[in-house]
């Protein structure tokens, strides 16, 4: 009989060195379990580099297969929902300064279907919502609250007051101040630029769109102005003048992209596709 633990007619029975259950109380037991042929197939894979990077690619193919291979018999993986637009052009400087700003560090824009966070921020986050993102700002931390669904929550002036010094607001705030936004005048000199650039990346800007880019932007913040044709191409912009004060400034392009989060789908009448 063998006392090599590894060998197959081992017996710990018959080694003195190991102490069973029928031992007690006088010994404390000290046996190990004895070596199967899965144990003994594992420590081969281990030990062997190549078998193992060979086995990890095999693992790795398959869950990759089983992801995407149903993908190619979907037409279009984003459900279509009413109300959903390209931004408009003030709408879409604002989210550049967004962006600019670092916001997506401390805020996500992504609200998951779970009890705790549809009571306190709304309707879980539809991948249409994001669809007209480059890059998404999903997020991956928050430090502050949610703002996929902020629009409409607060007053222009309230977001001023916030974005000029956050702690007249929300006293235990940690963020910086952005009072300069409303300093730096905005033109929109190169808007029509910046939607040829998204129209490149699959947003559905038209030549129109691209053409009165200039136009809409300034007219936006007008409440006087002709916003026929805004309303028209951007169904649901708001127009006034957010911060306040004359001009368009980026702290208007900003309350205005913040105040478009989250409204364009009437969720009381929305209704999942049972299929997606």
């Amino acid at each position: 009989m063998s006392k090599d633990p590894k060998k197959p007619d081992y017996n710990p029975a018959h080694d003195p060195k190991v102490k069973t259950l029928s031992d007690l109380p006088g010994d404390i037991p000290n046996e190990l379990p004895p070596e199967t042929a899965t144990i003994t197939f594992h420590q081969r894979l281990e030990r062997n580099a190549t078998l193992l990077l060979v086995a990890s690619l095999a693992v790795v193919s398959i869950g990759g297969i089983v992801e995407i291979a149903p993908l190619f018999w979907l037409e279009n993986t984003i459900e279509e929902v009413e109300g959903m637009r390209p931004y408009s052009p003030l709408e879409l400087a604002g989210r550049d300064i967004y962006v600019r700003e670092g916001c997506y560090t401390c805020h996500s824009q992504m609200i998951r279907p779970m009890r705790d966070e549809v009571e306190r921020y709304g309707h879980y986050s539809l991948a249409a919502e994001s669809m007209y993102d480059h890059p998404h700002q999903w997020g991956s931390k928050r430090t502050g609250p949610d703002l996929a669904r902020i629009g409409g929550r607060y007053s222009d002036e309230w977001h001023v007051d916030h974005l000029t010094d956050p702690q007249s607001v929300v006293p235990e705030s940690v963020m910086p101040q952005y009072a300069f936004l409303s300093d730096v005048r905005l033109t929109g000199e190169y808007i029509g630029d910046l939607l040829e650039t998204h129209r490149m990346v699959g947003v559905p800007y038209t030549d129109e769109m691209v053409i009165a880019a200039r136009a809409d932007f300034r007219v936006q913040t007008d409440p006087f102005g002709d916003t026929d044709g805004l309303l028209g191409r951007y169904p649901g912009a708001q127009v006034r003048n957010f911060d306040g004060r004359s001009g368009t400034s980026e702290m208007d392009a900003l309350i205005a992209y913040l105040q478009m989060l989250g409204t364009l789908v009437d969720f009381s009448t929305f209704t999942p596709d049972p299929d997606r």
